[in-house]
């Protein structure tokens, strides 16, 4: 990866993630005053028949939001996804920067109830409600 295609006002999401998410390709993260902001740059790989970016990926990319949102607030990858429900309300083609951001609504003693957008410039591309449960760490 280039500088130039690092999104400006991002730099590369170090958050502990796996590697399912390298489906999504580099993940970008942003600090605002609501929280972090996560994109990505939509490409080929990402589309599916039609050519526009594959509503699979755009909910991926949602669960990532939201939990990873998650576990910067509570400090902690030990959150499991329990639901996440997903209106798809448009698309976005290669070599769009895709964005995300999350907000916590409700944390109770074992629940995480989160809401987010997808967004793509000035477009909705998915709205999303989801809800993490906290689980016993892995040894």
């Amino acid at each position: 990866m280039t500088n130039t295609d690092m999104p400006s006002g991002y730099e590369l999401c170090d958050m502990p993630d796996g590697e399912f998410t390298r489906a999504l390709g580099p993940l970008f993260i942003r600090l605002t005053d609501n929280g972090p902001r996560f994109a990505f740059r939509a490409g080929s790989k990402h589309t599916n028949a039609r050519g526009v970016v594959h509503g699979g990926m755009l909910m991926t990319f949602a669960d990532q939001a939201l939990g990873l949102t998650a576990q910067r607030a509570l400090d902690t990858v030990a959150l499991a996804t329990v639901s996440l429900n997903c209106d798809l309300v448009a698309s976005a083609k290669p070599g769009d920067l895709i964005e995300g951001e999350a907000s916590i609504t409700r944390i109770t003693k074992r629940l995480i109830f989160l809401k987010g957008t997808i967004t793509c410039g000035d477009a909705v591309l998915l709205n999303a409600s989801g809800l993490w449960v906290r689980i016993k760490p892995s040894p």
